[in-house]
């Protein structure tokens, strides 16, 4: 096993990333019921602050208002481009006034392994995302989809760089997720993995959420 350290010094967050517009429009929809407002425009890129990334496995969170979803993981490392996985945890609460907000106020979960980017790229959209919540003690499927379902990953480095479709060294890009099955709510723990069919292969990585209480 190969050991890779990349310091990560600026980490981006592609929002609305879905190819299928009707199930974009349905994401969309799916948040205004919870009071998030309707993206600018698609794809849309939130800048959040890089220590928020951690491999932890615990973490703690203000409030009940918060969760997860699972996300394909772009890193720029000196001599290629990796992917992992990862959870874009986020408090849901403030999201209804303030995406970009709510957003810097959880961690964001990334994966401890990862595969070389060359590696899936021929076969990207045949790679399988899922998670899992827990639901009165029973681990329950969240997310899943192939990621066919998001824009492929060059096409989004290419939108936030004006076109240049590298991924510089030092940067993590969050490349989008899926709609969930039900509706979006917490969770004690969150799980998720990323498959790769072609070569019989998953990354895997899981939390527990720690609510802390919130005084006045």
């Amino acid at each position: 096993m190969e050991k890779v350290v990349v310091e990560i010094e600026e980490l981006v967050i592609a929002g609305w990333t879905g190819r299928d517009v009707a199930a974009l429009e349905h994401h969309i929809e799916e948040l205004k019921a919870i009071g998030v407002q309707p993206p600018s425009k698609v794809p849309l890129f939130y800048r959040v602050t890089a220590s928020l990334l951690t491999q932890a496995d615990k973490v703690e969170v203000l409030g009940d208002d918060t969760s997860g979803e699972v996300e394909p993981v772009l890193v720029g490392a000196a001599d290629r481009l990796w992917v992992t996985l990862g959870a874009d945890h986020t408090d849901r609460k403030v999201e209804s006034y303030g995406v970009a907000i709510a957003k810097q106020i959880c961690p964001k979960m990334i994966g401890r392994t990862a595969w070389r980017f060359e590696e899936v790229e021929p076969h990207w959209d045949r790679l399988m995302l899922r998670s899992f919540v827990h639901d009165e003690g029973k681990r329950v499927l969240y997310q899943e989809g192939p990621l066919a379902r998001i824009r492929a990953p060059r096409d989004l480095v290419a939108a936030w760089r004006g076109g240049d479709r590298r991924l510089p060294a030092g940067v993590a890009m969050f490349c989008g997720t899926l709609t969930t099955f039900g509706a979006i709510r917490s969770s004690p723990r969150f799980e998720m993995e990323l498959e790769d069919p072609m070569l019989g292969r998953k990354l895997r990585h899981g939390y527990e959420v720690r609510a802390l209480p919130v005084v006045m």
